[in-house]
Parts: structure tokens; C-alpha cells; sequence
């Protein structure tokens, strides 16, 4: 599966905020910037009290998850309730293009948009949805969540959006700002630092060994990850497609508890059955600190993910796939990676933490 025009698309995006980044012209987007990190970790923003964007997004795992590989996925404000998936990264998410059909070397692919099915259009209007979700932030309304928010952050709103930004009856406006904030700060330097040895080595100020430089060579050659995992200066190490790569149905996921026969049909459910079982691709950065792996959870160490894109048709360790329609067999399942491979990869993906 050709990948080309895609990755123009993604660097692109991402190229053109590395050049403005960090050297904001004006107090105002600093300020914002400021707005959406308290906002981001404001454990006030959840009924009951307790639960922020941080609690599934924690800076010291990338912003990705909370890092408890035993965690299939994290119980929200109130902790009997689930949602079905593991938390994707809010890290380097910037450059996701307008979630659409593209025309890639022939071939029609999906991608773009936030979550793992894309259903949020960009940043913004994917910080929307949590504070709503019962499952997560459990906030009854718009209105809740703008009354606690101003009442926090009342100057700096307007610092930042203007005398009407909090103003009563202003709901719909004000929210949205929450929504901008933080997307702002899930957009900046912070969060997004390309610090990894990765991006030192292709600056020339660090030195890789050898066997992280051949996982390197596997990852952009036999091992075929960089087709959807596009590496070089600023990629964010996903070129934003979607794929049903084979996970198995994860039998530690509270779904089951309330529902013994879900199927998570993944972007399939909201484009009908071309697309069953397919998610977003990840970023890969900052990979090797955050377990568990896959939509559900499946994967526990970064060691299990590479034996199953090698092994996957041939190992019958593997249980069958949850979803076996649309499943990729281009660039996973049998390719063929002596174990030392496998090992050379796994140490290649832990270049890309960042510092």
C-alpha cells in the first residue's frame, strides 16, 4: 500500500508549524497557550471532582495513556465506568489533515480527524467531547463545564478571547474557547518538542548504536513500518491513515462486563463495512513509555507489538483478529524478521522518546 502522497500531506502540515512554533509574535497566543495547559490539567473540569485531560494524557508517558500496561483502558470521573478503547495520543495529533477520502497512487484511503475513528474533525473539536462523555469527564452539560472553567480562568479568558469570552448566556462561544485553548497548548511546544535521540541524531548531535541504526534500516526497509509510519526530521511517525492490522478482541477490557458480544467496528461503524475494524494509525513517538498498545489494549510491551506485525499469519499463538474484514496483509503478518530483527526495531522505536 503506496503512501506517498500521504506523507506529503502530513510533513507538510507538520513542517509549517515547526517553522512558527516556539516563537510566538504575540502575548495573546502565549496566553492561550497558558489557558489551554490549565485547562488540560484542571482536575475541577469533571463531576465529581477528580479527573482532568491529563489523567488519560500524562506528560511523562508523551501525553499518551497513563502507562499501567495492565490498564486496557481508563476508568473515567466515575471509576466503574469505561469506555471500550485505550487512550490516543494527544501528542504530536497537530498535523492530522481534514478527515476525508483521499486518492492515494490509485488507491482510495480514509484519513485525518481525531480519535481512533476520526470522528473530531481537528484538536479542537475533539477537547469537546470528553467533558460530556459519562464514560469519561461526565459533565452534565456545556454550561457546567463553562461555569467551572470561568470561574477558575475568568481574566485570563478574556485576556485571551475578549470582554464577551465568560459573559452569561454566552455558552456555545465560551466553550468552544475551552475547546481552542487547550488545542492551542495540544498543538505547541510542550507537548510537541521533537527532543528524542532520534531527531538529535538527524541533527547531527547525537550518535546512534549500531543496533538502533540497523531497526532503523529495518524500519524503513524490510520491515515496511515506515509505509504508514513515515520517518525523517519532524514526521510524527504516522501518516494519519487507517488500518485493521489483526488485533485480537482483548479479553481484559471492561466492555465485556456489560456487554459480552461487543465488536468495536472501529471507523467501520461510522462508514459502513469497507472500513469494519480499522483505526487510526499512531504516532509512534514516544511509543516505548506508553503501554498498553492497540485501540483495546491488547499489547502489553513493545516487544509483543513488533512479534505480531512479523508473526501475525504464521505464529498460532495469536488468537484470530476481532474484526477479519479489510485486514492489511501488505505490510504485517509474515515478514519474515530474524528474532535479532525484532529486537534491533524494538530498540530503534525507543530512540523516539522524548528528553
Amino acid at each position: 500500500m503506496k503512501r506517498a502522497l500521504v506523507t506529503l500531506l502530513v510533513l507538510g502540515s507538520v513542517l509549517g508549524y515547526a517553522q512558527t512554533s516556539g516563537t510566538a509574535s504575540n502575548d495573546k497566543n502565549l496566553f492561550r497557550q497558558q489557558l489551554g495547559k490549565l485547562l488540560f490539567f484542571d482536575t475541577n473540569l469533571s463531576e465529581p471532582k477528580g479527573q482532568s485531560c491529563a489523567t488519560c494524557h500524562q506528560p511523562q508517558v508523551g501525553y499518551n495513556g497513563n502507562g499501567d500496561k495492565n490498564a486496557a483502558v481508563i476508568a473515567g470521573a466515575i471509576p466503574t465506568r469505561f469506555g471500550a478503547r485505550n487512550p490516543p495520543a494527544a501528542a504530536y495529533a497537530f498535523g492530522s489533515p481534514k478527515p476525508q477520502y483521499y486518492s492515494v497512487d490509485g488507491e482510495v484511503l480514509f484519513m485525518g480527524g481525531q480519535f481512533w475513528d476520526g470522528r473530531a474533525a481537528n484538536l479542537a473539536e475533539q477537547a469537546k467531547a470528553p467533558f460530556l462523555n459519562p464514560v469519561e469527564m461526565n459533565n452534565p452539560s456545556k454550561a457546567a463545564v463553562v461555569q467551572k472553567a470561568c470561574n477558575s480562568f475568568l481574566l485570563l479568558f478574556r485576556a485571551v478571547y475578549g470582554s464577551q469570552s465568560c459573559a452569561p448566556g454566552r455558552i456555545d462561544g465560551t466553550y468552544d474557547e475551552i475547546a481552542d485553548a487547550i488545542a492551542t497548548f495540544e498543538s505547541g511546544p510542550e507537548v510537541n518538542p521533537f527532543s528524542s535521540r532520534y531527531d538529535l541524531y538527524l541533527a547531527g548531535k547525537e550518535q546512534l548504536t549500531q543496533q538502533e541504526k540497523r531497526g532503523l534500516a529495518l524500519f524503513e526497509g524490510k520491515a515496511l513500518c515506515a509505509q504508514c509510519h513515515p520517518s525523517g526530521a519532524k514526521s510524527p511517525f504516522t501518516d494519519f491513515s487507517y488500518d485493521n492490522i489483526g488485533v485480537p478482541r482483548n479479553p481484559n477490557n471492561p466492555i465485556y462486563d456489560t456487554d459480552s458480544s461487543f465488536v468495536d467496528l472501529g471507523l467501520g461503524a461510522r462508514l459502513g463495512p469497507a472500513e469494519n475494524g480499522k483505526f487510526k494509525v499512531s504516532s509512534l513517538r514516544n511509543i516505548a513509555i506508553a503501554p498498553p498498545y492497540g485501540h483495546n489494549g491488547y499489547f502489553k510491551t513493545l516487544k509483543d507489538v513488533v512479534h505480531f506485525y512479523n508473526t501475525r499469519d504464521t505464529d498460532r499463538k495469536w488468537p484470530k483478529p476481532e474484526v477479519m474484514a479489510n485486514l492489511n496483509v501488505d505490510e504485517l503478518g509474515n515478514l519474515g524478521l530474524t528474532p535479532a530483527e525484532e529486537e534491533a526495531i524494538v530498540a530503534f522505536l525507543k530512540t523516539l522518546s522524548d528528553q
